[in-house]
């Protein structure tokens, strides 16, 4: 029996909770550099000390599985795309959460919703987290540009929805590159998120129409003669 998956085992189990807290501090240290504008120097330093820190815990935890997985860099990036995005984009750091949360319930082995109310509640998890995140990210950016629509954190959780939905309403857009950027990240987000969960809630239904239908006893259905 080869050790390598048993000691993967052992430190993903040994850091489900350092990730959760590091993923939790790098949000609020994050999230009080943004929005405290009228904050000591000093605090401000501890907040970007402790954003660094949790950034540092998710650089250890990579690099550790780097080395237990027994891959070569380049196919240990490609084999786990999604943990590299979210360890480079400061952005994606809260979705961890999601992630930590989805071993946890895996490592149980006894999920308390079905397939499909899963996809919909790590969805909305998601989008929660991302819309929050991506709010801040551009109301940072956005708050002091010349001509800027963004000018509050009420607008830029605003941005973030219309974003996130697809739906676009145009009141306000941000109009710096970094602010840009962040927007058509949202968007592929919010497609992608949007069909997913569109998916699997079509499926359901038709899964459910369709025990209806088999468990219905012959010439049972209306207008059979």
């Amino acid at each position: 029996m080869d050790a390598r998956p048993e000691k993967q085992e052992r430190w993903d189990r040994r850091m489900e909770t350092p990730l959760a807290v590091a993923s939790l501090l790098f949000l609020a240290g994050y999230t009080v550099r943004v929005l405290a504008h009228g904050m000591g120097q000093a605090w401000l330093d501890l907040c970007l000390a402790v954003t660094l820190g949790a950034w540092g815990v998710f650089i250890v935890d990579y690099m550790v599985r780097l080395r237990l997985s027994g891959l070569g860099p380049l196919h240990f990036v490609r084999a786990h795309l999604l943990g590299t995005i979210v360890l480079v984009l400061p952005l994606l750091r809260p979705l961890q959460m999601v992630k930590i949360y989805e071993q946890i319930q895996r490592r149980h082995d006894k999920p308390r919703l079905t397939l499909y109310a899963r996809v919909m509640a790590y969805s909305s998890l998601t989008v929660a987290l991302l819309g929050f995140a991506g709010a801040l990210a551009v109301y940072q950016h956005e708050r002091g540009a010349s001509g800027a629509t963004i000018r509050t954190f009420g607008d830029a959780l605003w941005w973030a929805a219309e974003t996130l939905t697809t739906v676009g309403y145009g009141d306000v857009t941000p109009v710096t590159t970094i602010g840009r950027v962040i927007a058509v990240g949202m968007m592929a987000c919010g497609v992608a998120l949007i069909g997913a969960v569109t998916g699997s809630f079509s499926s359901w239904l038709i899964q459910t129409f369709t025990r209806e239908d088999e468990k219905r006893p012959p010439g049972g259905t209306p207008g059979a003669s």
